[in-house]
Order: C-alpha cells, then sequence, then structure tokens
C-alpha cells in the first residue's frame, strides 16, 4: 500500500511515547514480516527540512513509529533517497528530494498475532478462563519472547481476545513458575477483575521449595520490592523506594539428610502481588527456592527451573458474584521433588 506526503518541519522528531523504546534493529527486523504488513510511503522533503538529518525527516512522515524503530529502518536498508538505498540516518537532505520508506512494523507490533497453542484449561464461560499454565510458557511478548506466549495462544482461542487489553491477561506468572491463571474474556470481566486483584480479593497460595531448614512452622513477610538498582533483570527487597508487599510462609515439611543439602517444602499465600515476590522475599530470609538461579538457588534433585506452583485461585466471578475456586497439583518436575520431602526412606 502506498501513501504520498509532502514532509514538512512540524514534527520534533522525537519518539512518540506510546512506542516501545527497547527496539533494535537486530530486534525489529530479525523475523520479517509478510509483505501484506509492509506498507511503502513517499513523500518529498519540504523547505522547512532542508538540511536536516534523513532519520528526521522520516519520522515527520512516520511519526506514529519510534525515531529508534525509523533509524533502524534507514540502517537495514529500507528507506530511499531520490531512489538510492540509504544506511545512515544522519544524512542530510535537500527541499524537493523524493523519499521512499516501507514501514515495516516493529517486533512488539507483530507480536499480538494469533497462535494456536494446546492450553490447558481448568474452568471457562463466556467470562472467564482459568489456565493451569506450564512452566516454560511466557505469558506476554517481551524482548526475547516475540512469539510463542500465553497472549499468543489466547488470541486463537477466542476471538474477542484480540478487543481486549493484553488478551484479557489481568495478572501474571513467571515463565518457570507452573500453575493457576484466571483470564478475562470481556471488557466487563476484564476490568472486574483488575478491580479485585488491586483491592486483593483475588487469592493466590503457591507451593514451593526451598533451600534450608526452614526454621519458622509460620512466617509473615512484609518487606517492600522494587526493581533492583545493581541488575535491571532482578527485583530486590528495597527499605526505601520499594512497593509495599506481603507473603505468608508455611512449613509443611523439611529434610535435612538430602544429598543435595537440607531441602524445605513451604506454602506461601500472597497479599500482593509484586514481580517475583515469592522468590524475592524468600532469599531475602535466607532461604532462596530450590533451582532458582536469579536468586541464588541451585539446581538439585533433577529440578532445573525454580521450584514455584501456584496451586491454588479464588476469586469472585466478575459478572454473577459467585465464589470460584481452583486447585491444581503440581506438574511432574515438581511433584517428584515434593514427594521427595516426605519420603522417609
Amino acid at each position: 500500500m502506498k501513501r504520498k506526503y509532502t514532509v514538512g518541519p512540524e514534527s520534533d522528531g522525537l519518539a512518540r511515547p506510546s512506542e516501545s523504546l527497547l527496539a533494535a534493529a537486530s530486534e525489529d527486523l530479525a523475523d520479517p514480516p509478510t509483505e501484506e504488513a509492509i506498507e511503502r510511503r513517499e513523500s518529498t522533503v519540504a523547505p522547512g527540512l532542508h538540511g536536516s538529518r534523513l532519520d528526521k525527516a522520516v519520522v515527520a512522515m512516520a511519526g506514529e513509529f519510534s525515531r529508534n524503530h525509523l533509524q533502524s529502518l534507514i540502517e537495514a536498508g529500507h528507506v530511499w533517497l531520490e531512489g538510492v538505498c540509504q544506511s545512515s540516518p544522519s544524512r542530510k537532505v535537500q527541499a524537493g528530494q523524493r523519499i521512499a520508506v516501507d514501514l515495516i512494523p516493529t517486533q512488539e507490533c507483530r507480536a499480538f498475532r494469533p497462535e494456536e497453542m494446546a492450553l490447558s484449561v481448568v474452568f471457562e464461560d463466556a467470562d472467564v478462563i482459568v489456565i493451569d499454565k506450564p512452566a516454560g510458557l511466557v505469558v506476554h511478548p517481551a524482548p526475547g519472547n516475540w512469539s510463542g506466549t500465553l497472549l499468543n495462544g489466547l488470541l486463537a482461542h477466542h476471538a474477542s481476545a484480540a478487543s481486549l487489553p493484553r488478551a484479557g491477561i489481568v495478572h501474571r506468572l513467571d515463565k518457570d513458575t507452573s500453575g493457576l491463571m484466571v483470564v478475562g474474556k470481556t471488557l466487563v470481566a476484564v476490568t472486574a477483575l483488575t478491580r479485585q486483584i488491586a483491592a486483593r480479593d483475588v487469592h493466590r497460595i503457591y507451593l514451593a521449595v526451598c533451600h534450608g531448614h526452614f526454621e519458622h512452622p509460620t512466617l509473615r513477610i512484609a518487606a517492600p520490592i522494587g526493581r533492583d538498582p545493581r541488575s535491571r533483570v532482578r527485583m530486590a527487597v528495597l527499605p526505601a523506594g520499594g512497593r509495599e508487599a506481603r507473603t505468608d510462609v508455611e512449613r509443611l515439611a523439611v529434610r535435612d539428610d538430602i544429598a543435595d543439602g537440607a531441602l524445605s517444602a513451604v506454602r506461601c499465600t500472597l497479599h500482593t502481588g509484586r514481580t517475583h515476590q515469592i522468590r524475592v522475599h524468600m532469599a531475602s530470609v535466607g532461604y532462596p527456592l530450590l533451582a532458582d538461579l536469579t536468586y541464588g538457588g541451585r539446581v538439585a534433585c533433577g529440578l532445573n527451573r525454580q521450584a514455584l506452583h501456584a496451586t491454588r485461585l479464588g476469586f469472585d466471578h466478575p459478572v454473577s458474584g459467585r465464589p470460584m475456586a481452583f486447585e491444581a497439583p503440581p506438574p511432574a518436575d515438581f511433584a517428584a521433588v515434593w514427594q521427595l520431602l516426605w519420603d522417609t526412606r
């Protein structure tokens, strides 16, 4: 599809806040879109942009994209000046010159597409879906995981997901955490579920295995959590600047005679829903989760992902108001370690 414009000086050349600033040329262009997804735009440089950089002129004709993304298009050879392919965003342009650009959508934009996948549906009606998410499944597209996510599966599962924020996803589980999630199927349901989560009326209980002999029969961990200032991929307990976070931990079983070291089985009840909350809280009191390499855990007992499973989920139905409660047993890899803690041999 072609559109013709006259590029004017009114554009400020800045990235639009709605565009992701994480897109780099190596990511945006690594998975070429179909030809139908590419839009060709053509224009001429207006007098007010005489002597400007090429990327500024391209931003003026495609301001819905970030400057970073448009620069990546230039560097990848998708922009032509007077019919000659360009590769330098800093190239100066002259009034009256013709510019053509193939507008390739960002990876983030292309991520929101349906992909058929087998979803483990525990419950479904016209308003909600309760899913038992397997370990290894990413919930929402992000850099490094632009496809194969739960969101992609939801878009293929029911047509109305395409009209909902995040395809109806109202809370998340980490990639390597297994267990129960609720997803809204209508905007009314998404709104109601979001309000329940904000009001802490959605009840979530997890099973976990941690390193060490957990010495407390019960323990309430109330410690604010925020982004780790030393590593952007981690969260941390931050007494100043973190967000309120509270986890109740109950010891269920302990074994001190395992070759890989003492292990404890615990039940964790979330009262808030911060990113990595249980993993951060358990590590902060000296009991990192088994195989949670990010927060000090070690691979052991054949488990190579963090030993965390969302086993119970409770909420009020977003339309009828009826109390709903679900339970999912751990998958085989987790269950094998869990059973080991009750083995008295």
